[in-house]
């Protein structure tokens, strides 16, 4: 019997925003285009249940993963929904010419204006053979903050290094920016003035201590005049706490595969992971992989998310979950949706 989810009243979420990062995952048996049809049919359906915001990723070179052209996939994204805002989670940034993302976030902004997010990451290519093909180096991400700098500068037209260059039609344009961090570079955030997102760090007390040192550090700013925080991380709910769990399965495989062969696969079914012979050290990153999630039924998983919240101070929960079944994702981020009161009635308070 499926036990009843708290009411909106019931949950203490009223002044949180809930949003949605998808990364356009593959599903084995499929190509790359069905996963960003996936996107783009999800983002329709997370505007329909009320979330604040829906945006996707950037990866290269994963077999597991379609995302490779953050704002293409956005303005996608943007064209196929009409309220919820789009962005990415994120562009990054140190694989790019400063210039030329602010010439496509602005692009993106004249064509869908008052609901463009420009999330930023700091990560460059994640192999040799990556970091060629973009003619990067991984020393680059050590530049971030520079070139997020000469980034905001293209569109307040501070350009004291480029006088007579106007990235167009970027200048002018207010496209709110946020850092994506885990950790160091939410110092870069704090000093900048801009709004953090922040998960995947293992452990609470790391989390803790970044984003006391973020709102520590904050200067306003332009863009933020008060420390801004989002937490990023994989929530999964169904209507037992197993059901729950089960949707993780095809995720953490990935992972361990990924740490045991070098390759990020795309998503297997989960009767098939859990069919199969690991070895001791795939055992280990597996159930590892499995940890450190949200997950189980709705009223769990609201009270897990109550605690988050309570102890970071949030303004708001990104949600990035993967899984095998489509319909189960779907269904999970309607109960989400539910427990966090995602109502129709309350989305212009959150706005």
């Amino acid at each position: 019997m499926t036990t009843p989810g708290p009411t909106p009243q019931q949950a203490p979420f009223d002044r949180i925003r809930f949003s949605v990062l998808d990364r356009s995952r593959t599903r084995e048996g499929e190509d790359g285009a069905a996963a960003l049809r996936d996107t783009v049919r999800l983002a329709r359906e997370a505007e329909a249940l009320g979330y604040h915001r829906f945006w996707v990723s950037e990866h290269h070179s994963v077999p597991g993963v379609a995302g490779s052209a953050p704002t293409v996939l956005a303005a996608a994204v943007a064209s196929a929904t009409s309220r919820i805002r789009v962005g990415t989670g994120g562009v990054m940034l140190p694989n790019h010419q400063p210039m030329v993302v602010a010439e496509q976030f602005g692009v993106l902004e004249a064509l869908f204006p008052g609901r463009i997010d420009m999330g930023l990451g700091r990560s460059v290519g994640f192999t040799d053979g990556i970091r060629r093909a973009l003619g990067r180096d991984k020393d680059d991400a050590d530049r971030f903050a520079e070139q997020l700098d000469e980034l905001l500068g293209w569109f307040t037209g501070d350009q004291s290094a480029h006088p007579q260059v106007h990235a167009r039609p970027a200048e002018g344009l207010r496209v709110p920016p946020f850092v994506l961090a885990t950790g160091e570079g939410a110092a870069i955030a704090a000093a900048a003035g801009l709004p953090l997102v922040i998960g995947d760090l293992r452990g609470r007390t790391r989390l803790l201590e970044a984003v006391d040192a973020y709102r520590s550090a904050f200067r306003p700013s332009p863009w933020a005049a008060e420390p801004y925080v989002a937490v990023a991380g994989t929530v999964a709910v169904a209507d037992t706490e197993e059901r729950a769990r089960r949707l993780l399965v095809s995720e953490a495989w990935s992972m361990a595969y990924s740490r045991t062969r070098g390759v990020f696969p795309p998503l297997a079914p989960p009767e098939r992971i859990e069919a199969l012979e690991m070895t001791e050290k795939q055992r280990g990153f597996y159930e590892s992989a499995l940890r450190g999630h949200v997950y189980g039924t709705e009223e769990q998983v609201a009270d897990a998310l109550a605690r988050a919240v309570a102890e970071t101070g949030a303004q708001e929960v990104l949600v990035t979950t993967s899984t095998y079944d489509r319909d189960a994702l779907l269904d999970s981020y309607r109960r989400l949706a539910r427990l966090a009161g995602l109502t129709r009635a309350n989305v212009a308070s959150r706005a």
